[in-house]
Order: structure tokens, then sequence, then C-alpha cells
């Protein structure tokens, strides 16, 4: 089920032609407000807009003549409009809630249009989950746009999906009717070596006339980024550096730079803006992940436009970032992203620029958000026993399935360890000296173990490594069957009993998170749909998301939004060192490489 779509401009441009000659009273208007364009980069005191149909009729410094007995007048009081924010790159399936619970969250914050890629869930379901996905996406009050996924697995070769996304796929999907584009492209050595099954599933959305996004996360800038631009990508969001972002730039790419709750890569690429003084038209802000506690208790695009503007950027340009570049970029530029005649009416009344508080939020002409509270019903898809029974590992497993041997008579070995990096997404690949006992490899120190078990085809398959940077202490476990991008489950712990544990806690409920510490568990977190998702309110998901940062805390980590760095070491695009169902991974190279070295 879908609502009916949003009426077009060509739909409405009579009543907005006559309501704009004050032939035919507006909706609604809003008065006495500055008017924040950003087309031109200006803030106008004393505009009105007038409102039919969902869309901008007017805007001018007097509305009246557009006024009717029956016009619902909105008292700006001298305060900023400005366009509901977009962000620009995102996955839902992050903030563990549906498209429902998640528009429900982000409205209160002014966003008011996503471009959501649903590749966590492909990997789970397929293209029937992307569906769904999209289908939900549809019935809520705000622009939610879907891209198809165009990589599940990820790497293929170097991991086993739940399903997997073929280029007849993408072609079909181009036809729907949320679909904006392709979703980021995340194989780049795919693209770059000319693969013929990336390479038609660009064609396929280029020859749609939609937008296909990229996913180049690699630090080489020389022939292999050169390549992988020329297959058709149009943006990249995995930056890290001033110089990643230039050259984005130059190349006739967008750049997006993002903060979500553990990326932060807002503050080293934003220079090129606000010290180097490229044109900002080609930068975009966006989120990419975002867990509900992130959204609850920080907000969205409000609280990423903020950072920039903290890193130095003009409050004007961070907008522009936010609103009209994202619209231009994705080909909406004439139906989102300002205030100005024919577009969705999606306005913001703040009273400071800077510090952005979002006091009332209008989506389509109707007042959704007032000081925090979301006033609309964000419908829910029923989604069907499918979706919620996907936790399936063939067994119950034991002590032996988490076991490491060492090499006949070693007393000690030399072993390739996973180092998470805090704040980014990249690993580093690292070596530690780890004592062996009964023949057992051991986590100790800063080393504990992880696992991922495999989980959509029953297969009971366990591989077991070694992963540094958490700090965890004392005998506990954590284990999570969100694992971007293939979501099998991942398990990291400092004693193999309470991984057992936390393992099979997983499989009876259905997904989601839990922690476990000396055989009790502290926290968790359940995820019945995919094992990626809930359908409760954010408020609640973020409370218990609370509860399980707090565990991960009273084990011993510090890390900033831990959790994030936990669900991404089996993402196996992104350098260094990864694990996947069929090994560890060296992504520097894309090939498997060994626990043990000696």
């Amino acid at each position: 089920m879908t609502q009916e779509p949003f009426p077009s401009w060509p739909d409405v441009a009579p009543q907005l032609v006559n309501t704009a000659a004050g032939r035919t009273p507006a909706d609604t208007i809003i008065t006495g407000g500055i008017w924040v364009n950003v087309h031109t980069r200006e803030a106008l005191p004393d505009h009105d807009i007038a409102i039919i149909a969902g869309r901008i009729a007017f805007v001018g410094p007097d509305a009246s003549h557009c006024r009717g007995p029956d016009t619902q007048i909105i008292e700006a009081q001298g305060r900023y409009m400005i366009p509901g924010l977009c962000d620009g790159h995102m996955h839902i399936e992050s903030g563990m809630l549906t498209p429902a619970e998640f528009a429900r969250a982000v409205i209160p914050h002014g966003t008011t249009s996503m471009f959501t890629d649903p590749h966590e869930i492909a990997n789970v379901l397929g293209l029937a989950g992307v569906r769904m996905m999209h289908d939900e996406a549809l019935m809520q009050p705000i622009n939610i746009f879907t891209q198809m996924p165009s990589c599940a697995p990820s790497a293929p070769g170097m991991e086993t999906t739940g399903f997997e996304i073929s280029a007849e796929d993408v072609a079909e999907a181009m036809h729907w009717p949320g679909i904006i584009g392709l979703g980021e492209m995340m194989n780049f050595p795919g693209v770059s070596n000319a693969d013929p099954k990336m390479l038609a599933e660009i064609a396929a959305t280029q020859r749609a006339g939609k937008t296909v996004g990229g996913h180049y996360a690699s630090p080489d800038l020389g022939p292999a980024f050169a390549a992988y631009v020329a297959g058709g990508p149009a943006d990249d969001h995995e930056g890290t550096c001033e110089a990643d972002a230039i050259m984005r730039m130059r190349q006739g790419m967008r750049s997006m730079i993002r903060l979500g709750s553990a990326w932060y890569d807002v503050e080293t690429q934003i220079t090129a803006i606000t010290e180097r003084g490229l044109d900002p038209r080609n930068m975009i802000l966006c989120t990419d992940d975002c867990h509900s506690g992130t959204l609850v208790n920080d907000g969205h695009m409000n609280r990423v436009v903020r950072h920039a503007i903290d890193c130095g950027c003009d409050p004007l340009i961070a907008l522009q970032m936010a609103t009209i570049n994202t619209a231009t970029h994705f080909g909406l530029e004439r139906d989102i992203g300002s205030l100005t005649p024919g577009r969705r009416a999606d306005v913001i009344l703040t009273s400071d620029l800077k510090t952005l508080p979002i006091e009332t939020v209008i989506a389509r002409g109707q007042i959704v958000a007032q000081d925090g509270t979301c006033l609309v019903e964000c419908p829910h898809y029923d989604w069907p026993d499918t979706a919620r029974k996907t936790v399936n590992m063939g067994k119950k497993l034991g002590g032996d399935d988490f076991t490491i041997h060492a090499p006949h008579g070693a007393n000690g070995v030399t072993a390739n360890v996973i180092g998470v990096v805090e704040n980014q997404a990249p690993t580093k690949a690292l070596q530690f000296e780890l004592p062996v006992t009964d023949g057992r490899v051991q986590a100790t120190g800063e080393v504990a173990q992880i696992a991922l078990v495999e989980r959509h085809r029953a297969t009971g398959n366990v591989v077991n490594a070694f992963v540094s940077g958490f700090g965890y202490t004392g005998t506990m476990a954590m284990a999570s069957t969100v694992a971007h991008d293939s979501h099998h489950m991942i398990v990291v712990g400092t004693d193999r009993d309470q991984m057992v544990l936390a393992a099979n806690r997983l499989r009876d409920v259905g997904g989601g998170i839990t922690i476990f510490k000396d055989g009790v568990e502290l926290a968790l977190v359940e995820l019945p749909i995919a094992g990626l998702m809930s359908d409760q309110p954010a408020a609640s998901i973020a409370a218990k998301t609370e509860e399980m940062m707090q565990a991960m805390r009273d084990c011993g980590c510090t890390l900033n939004n831990a959790y994030m760095q936990h669900s991404l070491l089996a993402l196996v695009v992104i350098p260094e060192l990864r694990i996947s169902d069929l090994g560890l991974v060296d992504v520097r190279t894309f090939e498997f490489t060994d626990v043990i070295v000696s």
C-alpha cells in the first residue's frame, strides 16, 4: 500500500498561477519572516510565502493579495524561513528503525527530504526487501527518495549475502515510482576494472536519466580513481581529508561530506570551501549512518549543518549544502531545496541561523512539527513474516565454534589484527604477538576476538579472527546481526563462553544487539525486521541503544559511538582489514589473508 503520489508542479500550475496573481486564495500564508534564498545566498527581511496545494505560489514582501477568508496564517514573527533540510546520502536501517519511525524521529529536526540507499536490507532480503522499504517510504508525509542498491554483495567473491542484486534487478527498479537513482557503487575495483555487471547497473541507471551514487573508499587518487569517475558515479561520501574533497569536485563529482553517529568527516574536508575558497556548489552535507540515539538526542541534518557552521562555514553556504545543492544533484532543483514558486512547501522557521533551533516544520504545506514534537502520523507497512524471521544459523553454537587453533607446538603466535579507528570508517591492518594455551590462541590485553557467524543460509559456519581498539576488559562479549553490508552476525569478545551466550541469544530473539558480561546480559536491542530494524518508536529504541552503549562502557570501551565501529567490521569494501563469512580480508589488495602469520 502506498499513498497517492504528491501532485507535480504541472498538475497544480493553474492553482499556483491564480494564487500568485491574487485570483485564488492561498491555503496558507507564512507572514513576516526573513526569506533565506539559497539560490542567491541572501537573507531578505519582511517577506511572506503563499502556499496552495502543498506548493509555493508566491514569495514577496506582501502576500496580502493571496489571502482569503479561510487562509491559514502562520506568523513568522521575524524568524528565518529556510528550506526543509535534505540528507543527500543515508541508510534508514542504520537508525535501527523502519522508514515510518525514522521519519517520525527526524521530522522535528527539520529533515523533509531524504535520499536513502536500503542496501542493508537488500543483502538480507534482496529485491523484495528493497521494495518493502520503498513502499513504506512513499507512505510518509515527507519526501523519501529511494536509491536502488547496487552492490549485494558489496565485493563479489569476498562475502556471501542472503540475496544478490543483479543488473536486471536494477533495470526493473528504475521504473518504480520512488526510485531516484542507483545507490552507492561500493565495488570500486569492479568499476575501475570495467566489470561488466557493475557497468551494466550504471548504464541502466544512466539510461533511465537517474543519478549514480558513488563510494570510492581508497586513498589512491591516481588512475584507479580516474577510471572510477569515468565509469559514471556522480558523487562520493568516502572522503576523509581536504585532498579527497578537492579531487572529487575537480573531476565533476559532488563531494558528500558526512557527519553520522561515528563518522566525523566534515571538519577535515570543508576547509576546501572555508580556507581554499573553492566553489561550494559541488559540496553536499549528509549523515550516511545515524543510530536512533543520535536522532533522538542530538538531531539529524540540523546537527550536520550546525557542525559545518562550527567548523567555520558561512551559515548560508552550509544551508545551501543541505538544500539546493542536494536537490540539484538529484535533478530535483525544480521540486525541492528552495523557497521559490512551484517548489514543495517544505519550510522551517528558526530564530537563529547559526545555532539553528528548529521551531516550526512545514512539509508539503502542512505543519508537521512544532518545538520538537512531531504532529503527523507516519504510516507503517505491514511487514510479512519473511521479513521477520531472518536469523538462520543452522545450529546452536558452542565453545569450539569460537576456537582459534595455534600451529602445533606453538607457545605464541603473530596474528593479523583488525585495528579500529575512532570516528572513522577505515580500519588499520595491525599485527600482535598473542599467547597460546592448550593449543588455542588467546585474545589478551587490548586485543579481543572477533567472529563472523553466518546467519542467512543456515550453514553453521563461523569465521574467527582478532580485533583491537575497543578497550574491553574482563569477561564479556557483544553480538550484533547488524553487520554491514552482508549482515551476518558479528561477535566481539574477550571470552569464548560469553561469545557463545551472546550469539545464541540473538538466534533465539530473531536478531538485534546484545552484550554479556560475566554470564549476565547487560543490554538487548531487539531488531526483528531483517535483523536490522524495529518498528517501535525511535525514543524506545534510543533508550535501549543508550543501555547498549552504557553496557559497552561498563565493559571498558571508551570509543565514541563504538557500536557503529562494531557494525562495520565486516564491510569488505573499506580498507584496510575486515572479516567476512569467507575469511579475513585485506581490502588494500582485495585478497584473503591468514589470521595467524607465524
